[in-house]
């Protein structure tokens, strides 16, 4: 008997990204795939033989075959992509079977079920580039990093990328806030603190706010709340996998957490006055966080001590410089008129965050 899994059973996955082609009539064995389906934030299409309409098994991403339906699917188009799945001990024959339908592997349930997630998230959310990640830390309080993460995801915005901003810093007062975006529906950070194994990219950027043409991942405005490691991981590897631009606003002290986000960063940028205290500061927090992260660079900022220049800071940090941030006289009167730091496209700051996207996006090999 041929025919696909009804709409009340299919409406797990209703909302979420094509996923796998399931072929079974085990209930028991389709009720475990379906569950894992929704984990990975996939719809699938479920059939109990070889579909008649030859694209639903020739185009899925994945094909799942049950050990039930594995003699029902001989003589199938061979494919990549196909992995026999059961929820017993395997039998004697299950190589054997899997062979016959040209199967990449067997997959025994629940022990694979983790693996099984990770390989359904991917193929549900294509294979891409992941997003060029970059960390804003301040060398020193009040260094201005948390501005510089807002006007770079704006930028990056402006031009039509896809953005996430992340904000990482729990005692900051909240990037949503900075970008006016308090009141936004969506999820928040303490919607996420539990988040262990795999999160769906897709799914994490529809329930996050949308504010000013860029997603936003902040905290709320009641109690402190702890952001394990594992859920820091998890959330940022999500956001990668969706492409585009991810900026991740730090903080200065290096926990497990803030060391879980510098191990998903391609690069990192230290905003540092041009002051000889604000260098002294700065240099200890680079020590720390160049022990997990490669490329960090220095951003520095006006005004200076006697004596000082942004190469003078960059060069005292053992740091590459990536630019002198430019004073924005009008930044301070448009923050009190509600709107946040480098929304003006012409403005210094604006001009700045444009000009590093353009050069750190340049494509491998390109001058």
């Amino acid at each position: 008997m041929t025919g696909s899994i009804t709409a009340e059973r299919a409406r797990a996955g209703e909302g979420r990204r094509a996923g796998p082609l399931i072929v079974t009539e085990d209930l028991a064995l389709l009720d475990d795939l379906l569950r894992l389906c929704a984990a990975a934030g996939a719809e699938p299409e479920v059939h109990h033989t070889v579909p008649e309409h030859r694209p639903s098994w020739d185009d899925a991403p994945l094909v799942l075959v049950g050990d039930d339906a594995a003699a029902r699917c001989r003589g199938a188009v061979r494919r990549p992509g196909v992995l026999l799945v059961g929820r017993e001990q395997a039998h004697p024959d299950v190589w054997r079977r899997a062979v016959e339908i040209g199967a990449d592997g067997v997959l025994r349930l629940p022990d694979g079920e983790g693996w099984l997630v990770d390989r359904i998230a991917d193929v549900a959310e294509g294979v891409g580039r992941q997003a060029l990640t970059v960390g804003v830390i301040g060398g020193r309080g009040g260094a201005g990093a948390s501005t510089l993460a807002c006007s770079l995801a704006l930028a990056s915005a402006r031009a039509g990328r896809r953005t996430l901003l992340v904000d990482g810093d729990p005692l900051g007062g909240g990037l949503d806030v900075l970008l006016g975006g308090e009141r936004a529906e969506g999820r928040r950070w303490p919607d996420f603190a539990a988040s262990k194994g795999r999160v769906a990219g897709g799914a994490l950027e529809e329930s996050l706010p949308a504010v000013r043409g860029l997603r936003v991942l902040s905290w709320d405005r009641g109690d402190s709340v702890v952001v394990p490691p594992d859920a820091m991981r998890s959330v940022l590897a999500a956001a990668r996998r969706r492409g585009g631009v991810v900026v991740v606003d730090l903080p200065r002290r290096v926990d497990a957490a803030a060391t879980e986000a510098l191990a998903q960063l391609d690069v990192g940028l230290l905003v540092v006055p041009g002051e000889l205290r604000a260098a002294a500061a700065a240099s200890r927090v680079a020590s720390l966080v160049g022990m997990v992260l490669r490329d960090l660079r220095a951003v520095v900022r006006g005004p200076y001590a006697a004596g000082l220049d942004a190469l003078w800071v960059a060069d005292a940090l053992r740091l590459p410089l990536a630019g002198e941030l430019p004073l924005d006289p009008g930044l301070s009167a448009a923050q009190d008129a509600g709107l946040p730091p480098g929304a003006a496209a012409r403005g210094p700051l604006a001009r700045f965050c444009t000009a590093f996207w353009e050069q750190a996006l340049v494509p491998d090999g390109a001058s």
